[in-house]
C-alpha cells in the first residue's frame, strides 16, 4: 500500500486544548476496507489527505487517540455482469480476480453456460455465483430458452455480458435485448482466422499454418454472427517458427488475461465512444481527448 501524505493545520490552540503531534508521512496497512495509520495522534479539523494513485476517497474516523481512513462507496454503481463459458473459463477467473480487486466497476452476478459440468461453472459455484444453462438440450431439460435466457438476466439486472470462450451462437433475441452491450474475445486477430469452427486449438494451428508472423488477441462486440462485431481492441503477439498449436495458444492466452478485465474497466467506466461510421474506441482515463 503507498504512502499517504497529510498535512495539519496549524493556527492558535488554547491551553485547553490536547496537543497536536505534527506529523507528514503515515504509513497505511489494510484491516479489511478500512486502512489504519501506524503512527497515532490528534487531529486537527483541517486535515488534506492526497493518495495520487488511489482512485477511492476516503473519509476519516475518530478513535480515541488514533485514526480510522475508511472508504467512501464510490458514487459510481458498479455494473452487474454476466459471464458466458463453455470450458475452463480462465478469462472468466481473470474477470472474476478484476472485480474483487476492483480494477473492475462491476461484479460478476451470474454465470451462463452450455457445459454444466465444466471448470468455468464449477468455479463459479465455489465462488457463490448463480449458473444458468443455455441453451436449452435434450441432455439438459433445465436448460434456458432464448427468451427465459433474456428474462433471467433482467431479472438478475445485468448491465453488460461477457462472452469468455463460449461456443454456442448468442441469438439475435438476447444481442438486439442487449445493443452494443455484448463483448467476446477470440484467440486471434480479427477478421482473420475467426467465424464458425474457429476456436481452441484450431484457431492457432490455422495460424501457424498460414505462414503468419503475428497473432494475438482480439476484443469486439457482438452481433448475430460468429466474430464478425465491431472490433474495441487488439493485443499483438509474434508466431515464432518453432510454435506448436499449444505453444502460441499459451503467449495469446497471457494477453487476453490482461486485454479482456482492461476493457470491461473502460465498459463499465463509460469510456467507450463510437464513432460516425461505428467503430468503437476507448477513452483514456486521464485525458479523455485520446484514446486507448
Amino acid at each position: 500500500m503507498e504512502s499517504a501524505r497529510m498535512g495539519f493545520a496549524s493556527g492558535p490552540r488554547s491551553a485547553s486544548e490536547n496537543p497536536i503531534r505534527r506529523a507528514n508521512l503515515f504509513r497505511l496497512k489494510a484491516q479489511g476496507t478500512d486502512f489504519v495509520p501506524v503512527v497515532s495522534g490528534f487531529l486537527s479539523s483541517k486535515v488534506e489527505l492526497r493518495l495520487p494513485k488511489v482512485r477511492a476517497k476516503w473519509k476519516i474516523l475518530e478513535c480515541g487517540s488514533s485514526f480510522l481512513l475508511k472508504e467512501i462507496e464510490n458514487q459510481k454503481e458498479k455494473k452487474r455482469l454476466a459471464v458466458f463459458v463453455s470450458g475452463g473459463g480462465s478469462n472468466f477467473r481473470s474477470i472474476y480476480e478484476a472485480t474483487v480487486k476492483r480494477s473492475v466497476n462491476g461484479d460478476v452476478v451470474l454465470l451462463v453456460t452450455d457445459k454444466p459440468g465444466c471448470g468455468g461453472a464449477q468455479f463459479a459455484r465455489d465462488n457463490g455465483i448463480p449458473v444458468s444453462i443455455f441453451p436449452k438440450t435434450k441432455s439438459s431439460l433445465e436448460g434456458l430458452s432464448p427468451s427465459e435466457l433474456v428474462t433471467t438476466l433482467r431479472e438478475f439486472g445485468v448491465d453488460f455480458i461477457l462472452l469468455a470462450g463460449y461456443l454456442k451462437l448468442v441469438p439475435g433475441e438476447l444481442v438486439q435485448a442487449y445493443p452494443k452491450s455484448i463483448l467476446n474475445i477470440h484467440p486471434a486477430l480479427l477478421p482473420a482466422f475467426g467465424g464458425k469452427g474457429f476456436y481452441g486449438l484450431r484457431v492457432h494451428a490455422a495460424v501457424i499454418a498460414s505462414g503468419a508472423r503475428y497473432s494475438g488477441a482480439t476484443i469486439h462486440f457482438v452481433d448475430e454472427h460468429y466474430d464478425e462485431g465491431r472490433i474495441l481492441a487488439q493485443r499483438i503477439v509474434p508466431v515464432l517458427a518453432d510454435d506448436t498449436p499449444e505453444s502460441l495458444a499459451k503467449r495469446v492466452l497471457t494477453e487476453e488475461h490482461k486485454l479482456y478485465p482492461e476493457a470491461i474497466e473502460a465498459l463499465c467506466e463509460g469510456r467507450i465512444t463510437w464513432r460516425d461510421d461505428g467503430v468503437p474506441l476507448i477513452r483514456n482515463r486521464d485525458n479523455p481527448d485520446e484514446f486507448t
